[in-house]
């Protein structure tokens, strides 16, 4: 985690906490398929600094974070455990991966986050959030349909995305109009170690509207 954090801001608590939920991640990675992602500098980059970067960018004391798609916990787990005043929902529809998510939430004792087996469009039918976040979950173009039915319960959609970004923006065009999501902000970042560069890309959707 030193290794991927040089030169960043961050306690070494925070730290601790990260290579605490990563060895849990890698344990359970042996009966349960959670990341293809082994050597431990990469997991350190791609999943963990990747993933608290969101809170350096985003303004989230005191919002309302679902994380869709959640698999091992990311980005909810590095999260909640770098800003503990967002509420923090991980969503997942494998059953194996929430159950997973909750032992890690109940372990570390984080009492910022939620667990949910299913559809994101089901529990987003129930509660309306600040933030809704894909993290290597389909295109852009998937991730805006997704939402299609509970666009309105979203204020903003949060995507990390690799190098190919502008390419799915583009191919989202039509469709993101169409379903009224428009393109906000794009933050350009680079992970270490020539792992490659990343992007933070926000869209308003129609459930900014008003609030």
């Amino acid at each position: 985690m030193a290794w991927a954090f040089d030169g960043e801001e961050v306690d070494a608590e925070l730290l601790d906490a990260y290579a605490n939920h990563a060895h849990m991640v890698l344990d359970e990675n042996r009966r349960v398929n959670l990341t293809a992602i082994l050597d431990p500098k990469e997991v350190a980059a791609k999943h963990y600094l990747d993933s608290w970067r969101i809170t350096q960018f985003l303004p989230l004391f005191g919002h309302t974070v679902a994380d869709i798609g959640t698999g091992g916990g990311f980005p909810a787990i590095p999260v909640a455990l770098a800003e503990p005043m967002a509420r923090v929902a991980a969503i997942d529809s494998t059953r194996k991966k929430t159950d997973f998510v909750q032992r890690t939430v109940d372990e570390l004792g984080l009492k910022n986050v939620t667990v949910h087996w299913g559809r994101a469009e089901d529990v987003l039918q129930t509660q309306q959030v600040d933030y809704a976040i894909f993290r290597a979950v389909s295109s852009v173009r998937e991730n805006v349909r997704t939402l299609r039915k509970v666009k309105q319960s979203v204020r903003d959609v949060v995507m990390l995305k690799g190098k190919s970004w502008s390419r799915e923006v583009r191919a989202a065009e039509r469709e993101a109009e169409r379903l009224g999501f428009r393109l906000d902000t794009v933050w350009e970042h680079s992970l270490p170690g020539e792992m490659g560069e990343h992007v933070i890309l926000v869209y308003q959707a129609p459930g900014s509207l008003g609030r």
